[in-house]
């Protein structure tokens, strides 16, 4: 069974590993879309302007059609860079408006931010699965999260001695794993999660797998 590295912004190679490939969608990606290989696409709060949303909600939806398209995203809020807050939760809206639409899950972003993103949710009754990526926050915030129907996938932090995300991982059995822009292979990552879990690394897959064919992506 492959390892499952959920959101990465490298495309790769290498046999054993299912990636998801996370895009943002800027206008020198519109002809350079993987066809085959499953990624992610999506308006990221850094980069996404309210000036340009409509055109490239345009593309996006467009895009994001294509079976390969696995989740929408990287999109969310931070309150530390990009639109202001407001304009970054117009522009989260819209993608999460396609997402329902399309029935595809999003992957989220979220700096300083987490009460706003919880009231989005439950204000809009968002139905499809809602991923927060590279989470490494204090356990109870984790907690509040699942606890309000999202889902939590962890990366290098997980190697940080008495981290948020190690907490919380021994505590929690639904989750995924992912490196992001790390150089840590997804393998060291499992490895880690394998002996908090005190589990096998295959087991840790697995399980993994598990959860992600719950979401009916492949």
């Amino acid at each position: 069974m492959d390892f499952l590295d959920l959101h990465t912004h490298k495309a790769s190679q290498i046999k054993g590993i299912t990636s998801i490939q996370s895009l943002s969608l800027t206008s020198d990606i519109f002809l350079a879309m993987p066809k085959t290989k499953p990624i992610s696409i999506g308006l990221h709060p850094w980069y996404a302007t309210l000036e340009k949303l409509e055109i490239q909600m345009k593309y996006l939806s467009v895009l994001a059609r294509q079976k390969n398209v696995k989740l929408i995203g990287e999109c969310g809020l931070d309150k530390l860079k990009g639109e202001t807050l407001a304009n970054q939760i117009i522009i989260l809206e819209s993608q999460i408006a396609l997402a329902e639409a399309l029935n595809k899950p999003l992957i989220l972003h979220c700096v300083k931010a987490f009460s706003e993103l919880i009231e989005i949710k439950s204000r809009f009754k968002v139905e499809v699965p809602m991923i927060i990526h590279g989470f490494n926050k204090k356990a109870e915030v984790g907690k509040q999260l699942i606890s309000k129907g999202f889902l939590l996938s962890f990366g290098s932090a997980i190697l940080q001695e008495n981290s948020g995300a190690q907490k919380l991982i021994q505590e929690t059995d639904s989750f995924f794993l992912e490196t992001d822009d790390a150089e840590t292979p997804i393998e060291i990552i499992y490895d880690a999660v394998a002996n908090l879990k005190k589990c096998s690394v295959d087991e840790l897959k697995a399980r993994i797998f598990a959860d992600w064919k719950k979401l009916k992506l492949f």
